[in-house]
């Protein structure tokens, strides 16, 4: 079935390529036009405290799995229920990782 209402939310991570990833929290990204993203609010606001905890652990655990050495974002959709279901992993540093170094205070490039 279709995911209604959607929410786009990613979650920037850092690995180092043994096995260790950190998350940097989580984007919301729901705000788009003709699928590119307009606006990224960081933390998601309304995101209850359980499937934030549960989307950050996901997606170290993935990572991790895969001993995933870069910045990358883990992306989920989100349903007003609060589950949450994998969409991809861009493993590069994407535009709007500055939102994320904004509000952590981390380069992500470097």
């Amino acid at each position: 079935g279709l995911v209604k209402p959607p929410r786009h939310i990613e979650v920037q991570c850092l690995g180092d390529g043994t096995g260790a990833v950190v998350h940097l929290y989580d984007r919301d990204c729901s705000v788009q036009r003709r699928h590119q993203k307009v606006v990224e609010c960081a933390p998601a606001t309304g995101l209850n405290p359980e499937t934030r905890e549960a989307l950050f652990a996901d997606s170290v655990r993935l990572l991790s799995a895969a001993k995933y050495k870069n910045a990358g974002t883990v992306e989920f959709l989100v349903d007003e229920l609060g589950r949450h279901y994998f969409i991809e992993v861009n493993p590069r540093v994407q535009v709007e990782h500055t939102v994320t170094e904004e509000v952590t205070g981390i380069d992500v490039v470097q």
